[in-house]
């Protein structure tokens, strides 16, 4: 099957930098999302970005950008935005039911031909499509934030997905200009998710017991590790602190209890300490604002 139009849910941050990667590289793009506000928001955010960072560089010709902008529409219809899509990725809250919800919804508004992809970090596959009857077609398609630098894609199957299915999805990745892996298992937190966020878990165990500094753990990362990032640093630029919990939360109840989050994660959460957005992370950005 052939991929010509593309169904981004969600037009957030990970949903906008979805779509304009799309459709950068030839795509006709829908964006949708609860609210008209939202996706406004998003088809800027992506007019601002295709502005700063390709045509004020020289990448493209404001030309090029605005046929960028030409493939994508926005709407808050899901009927109007599924209509003539072969792939759906949703990009919603990372909430198990409203996942699963979401999909038997997909399953009934789109053709039986028509794939339905998650860019969850950390949920199950096969949970999030098992209300659908198309389980075949339920595929995860795990982006990395800022979606146009990082290279990876994590493909995860569920239990009932095709190979034809994986297969769809990794020529569309590479047409997109990236690298893949295939996870065959549908564990929690696949690959990367359970890799990172248990190092993340151990470096805030540092950091709280007194070891070193936050900005020292990072260097150590960076410097010894290769890291282009430290841990501390990356959760805040991505505001990635209340995901974090989340996922770790969810891979305690699903593989045990070496995966609990530190408590410290938690309080940062209740202090409202998300990361550069809020002001304040593990670093504190305050006099940035």
């Amino acid at each position: 099957m052939k991929v010509n139009k593309v169904c981004v849910m969600g037009a957030g941050v990970m949903g906008n930098q979805l779509a304009q990667l799309f459709a950068t590289k030839g795509y006709e793009v829908s964006m949708t999302d609860i609210e008209d506000r939202i996706v406004q928001n998003g088809l800027n955010a992506i007019k601002s970005n295709l502005k700063k960072y390709f045509v004020d560089k020289g990448k493209m010709t404001q030309e090029e950008a605005d046929k960028v902008l030409g493939r994508i529409k926005g709407t808050t219809d899901l009927k109007q935005a599924v209509s003539g899509a072969q792939l759906v990725l949703e990009g919603i809250p990372e909430v198990m039911e409203l996942k699963q919800q979401t999909f038997k919804q997909l399953d009934e508004l789109c053709p039986p031909e028509t794939i339905l992809a998650s860019n969850t970090s950390a949920l199950s596959i096969t949970a999030i499509g098992s209300l659908t009857r198309r389980q075949d077609k339920v595929i995860g398609m795990h982006f990395f934030n800022p979606v146009g630098i990082m290279k990876l894609v994590e493909i995860i199957c569920g239990v009932k997905t095709s190979q034809e299915t994986t297969q769809v999805i990794k020529d569309v990745a590479a047409k997109l200009d990236k690298e893949t892996i295939v996870v065959t298992k549908d564990v929690a937190g696949f690959v990367v998710t359970r890799l990172f966020l248990v190092f993340c878990n151990e470096a805030v165990k540092l950091l709280e017991e007194g070891v070193a500094t936050a900005e020292d753990i990072d260097k150590a990362c960076q410097l010894g590790l290769g890291h282009a990032m430290g841990p501390f640093k990356s959760q805040d630029l991505v505001n990635g602190i209340p995901v974090a919990v989340h996922a770790l939360d969810y891979m305690r109840s699903e593989l045990g209890e070496s995966y609990r989050p530190h408590p410290l994660w938690r309080r940062k959460v209740e202090a409202g300490e998300l990361g550069v957005n809020a002001g304040k992370g593990f670093y504190d950005y305050s006099q940035q604002q």
